[in-house]
């Protein structure tokens, strides 16, 4: 059985998704209602910006914010299916927490899902997976490129990266923490950083 501040955010997260347009996404919805995850979490201490989070969450009006902020002493923060596959510079700036995939804790062999924060004023490089994938902003804001589209994302946002789309994210003064989802092919080993004269100027 879950702790009640777990399953009301996995409740929250599904929500979300019973609004997405997509196959994947009903999946994903019944897999966060259904399927247990092993409980109590193994979360030794507090991520290292885990005040900076509370601090952002903490100006979110979604319930999926409020929810994360319940549930944080709970999260497994530094399980990022791709951390051997970033760069030095990208390890520094966020903070990945997965929830769901091939390894758990809630097991999905076709979908992988988590939580991401990036710091405030920094730059996440252009890169790509074989993977789709579905980012939701929940608190913050970034200025985001996903292929051609260039823009401000703010909460309740919804962006979606096609296979092998080219995306990236800029943070101003506030930082961003948001909601990804992968389907379809949730391989790691694409995970790849681009040539990017964005990264330049970071």
């Amino acid at each position: 059985m879950n702790p009640p501040e777990f399953d009301t955010l996995l409740s929250a997260l599904a929500a979300i998704y019973s609004r997405e347009d997509r196959e994947a996404a009903a999946r994903t919805a019944n897999a966060l209602l259904t399927t247990a995850a092993p409980a109590p979490f193994n979360v030794q201490q507090p991520c290292a910006l885990d005040g900076l989070m509370r601090d952002l969450l903490s100006t979110s009006p979604l319930p999926a914010a409020q929810a994360i902020l319940g549930a944080q002493h709970l999260l497994p923060w530094g399980t990022n299916p791709v951390a051997d596959r970033m760069s030095q510079s990208a390890a520094a700036i966020c903070a990945v927490t997965t929830l769901m995939g091939p390894d758990g804790p809630i097991p999905a062999s076709d979908l992988r899902l988590g939580l991401f924060y990036q710091r405030p004023n920094s730059y996440y490089a252009l890169h790509n997976h074989d993977a789709d994938e579905t980012y939701v902003i929940l608190a913050g804001a970034a200025f985001w490129t996903a292929g051609e589209d260039r823009r401000i994302r703010l909460p309740g946002d919804m962006i979606h990266h096609p296979s092998l789309m080219p995306h990236a994210f800029r943070t101003g003064e506030e930082g961003v923490l948001a909601l990804w989802r992968w389907s379809g092919d949730v391989n790691t080993h694409s995970y790849a950083f681009l040539d990017d004269p964005e990264a330049l100027i970071a």
